[in-house]
Order: C-alpha cells, then structure tokens, then sequence
C-alpha cells in the first residue's frame, strides 16, 4: 500500500525563547521487508540556524537542530511518500515462556534489536506488581509467547477505555492503569509493562495509522494522528512482532513506522530545551492518504 502523509506541529511561546535546541524523530522509516519511504522531505520554520542528522542507536534517522536568534514559534512539518507492504500471515512458531527464558539467555547480541534492551525497567516504564499480576491472570505456562502477547492485548482493550484529555505525555504509566483510561501511548506503555512483567521482552513503536471514516462519511483533513504500538519478542525463530492495544490487531499495512524504542523515551517525535519563561500551546495536524491505484 502506497501512502503520501503530510504531518504539522507547531509550537507558540507566550514569551521569546532566547534560543533552543530539539531532537526531531517524524520521518518515516525504511525498513527491509516491511516499508520503504520513497521521499520525504522536513520543513521548520523558522530555518534552524544549525541542523545534524543522523541515525540513533536503535537505527531511527533523527536530526537536531538549534536556533540561536529569538523566536516565539516554531513549527515542524514533513511530507513523505510511504510504501507499506502487505505482510505475510502470521504463523506462531514462538517459545514458551519457559523457552523463551532460556533463548533470551543464551542470546549473547546487544545491538540495536537485541531483546535484552527491552526486558527490565526503562525510563517511562517500570515492571509494576500490579501489572504483572494482570498480565498473569491471562497467561498460562503451556501458551506460547505469542498467545501471550495476543491474550494480554486483548484485555487490554477489553479493561482500558480510551480518552483523550484524561493523561498527558507526562502521565506516569501506573497513574493510567490504575485509571484504567489514557490513550495509545498510555496503551503501549502499559502492555509493554504487562509484557515485561510476565518476562516476555517488548518495546514501544511510534508511526502513523491510516484511520477510515464511518460508512457514508468522508475523511477530514488532518484527522489522523500519530499513534503508538507495541513490539515483542517470540523468540529466534518467530523474532518480533507489532501489536496494537489500542485496537486489539496485529500492526499491518495501515501501520507506518516511525520509530522504534523501550518506550515513549526513545522515540518522542519531537524533545528539546530552550532559553524562555511561561507557557506554550502546540498544535498538531496529521494526514495518511491512500494513493490511488496502488
């Protein structure tokens, strides 16, 4: 599936910042197999008076900039063309927890896909009693870790009920379990910690999702969003795979990747400090469209 996304944030200070500096993580990612960005191109405004792209440790393509001259805006924008490949069925030829236990232990590699990364505590997500103990009420010794991470997914889903408004992105992840609402960052956060808990190695995975409007409706402008979902891992043979709790599916061909992390920490889409006093309101817009006839 071809897709052209066009994506704005925009950032207004009540008072100048004197200077700035950001870490920008928006662009679509390349990945073997699975999508490829045909073009994509960012925009900031004002122009960054210092600009260095590179790839980060987990092989996300991130740049930062800096402005130095006084500024009470900015705004980050990108198009890009993506292709999304359809991916083949999903055949579970994952371990055990018990077997997975002991691949995790004999697996030696600590680059950037290694599931070590991803199966202690990390900076927004912490292994909780309570979520362990959720994940466990779900999870039996003879299901593989795929049933696992599918079962744990669905109650997930079925327990949280999303809402917009009722977390923030500094909503610790606990405060919305124990809510029982949030939104798709919260509900990666907590099916990582779920995951995690009953020792099965999972991280956090940031994109775009094509939404479809109701039968009947036409799409608005700008109405989709970025989104978040969760990697896991099954093991050597079956490696990882992507699941959504927000909507109880395995991540497909309306899923685009953006960047790939532990948790919202690694991947924010946009993380800087700067030289100012009061506060700042942000706008975002985001559109997937379908290109037609592919």
């Amino acid at each position: 599936m071809l897709y052209d996304v066009t994506l704005c944030i925009a950032y207004d200070y009540q008072n100048p910042a004197g200077s700035s500096r950001h870490l920008v993580r928006l662009m679509p990612a390349d990945l073997a197999g699975a999508q490829r960005l045909v073009a994509g191109a960012l925009t900031l405004t004002p122009e960054p008076d210092e600009s260095r792209y590179f790839t980060d440790f987990f092989g996300n393509k991130a740049v930062e900039v800096s402005f130095v001259e006084r500024h009470d805006s900015i705004g980050f924008a990108i198009t890009a063309r993506v292709e999304r490949f359809r991916q083949t069925e999903c055949f579970d030829t994952s371990l055990n927890r018990t077997g997975l236990a002991a691949a995790l232990a004999r697996h030696i590699d600590l680059g950037p896909v290694s599931p070590h990364h991803c199966t202690g505590n990390s900076v927004l997500v912490g292994i909780e009693r309570e979520t362990t103990d959720f994940a466990s009420a779900f999870v039996t010794p003879d299901m593989s870790a795929f049933e696992c991470i599918t079962a744990v997914g669905r109650a997930l889903h079925d327990e949280l009920r999303y809402a917009e408004g009722e977390t923030s992105v500094d909503t610790p992840m606990i405060e919305a379990f124990r809510k029982r609402s949030g939104v798709c960052q919260d509900f990666s956060h907590i099916m990582i910690a779920c995951l995690r808990g009953v020792g099965i190695p999972a991280g956090y995975v940031s994109g775009f999702l094509r939404t479809i409007p109701p039968a009947g409706q036409s799409r608005l402008e700008g109405a989709d969003a970025m989104h978040a979902w969760v990697k896991a891992w099954c093991g050597p043979d079956m490696g990882w795979v992507e699941y959504d709790p927000t909507n109880a599916i395995l991540a497909g061909e309306d899923h685009i990747v953006v960047a790939h992390g532990r948790d919202y920490f690694d991947v924010a889409p946009v993380k800087g400090i700067m030289r100012s006093w009061g506060e700042h309101t942000s706008t975002q817009s985001v559109d997937v469209v379908p290109v037609e006839g592919r």
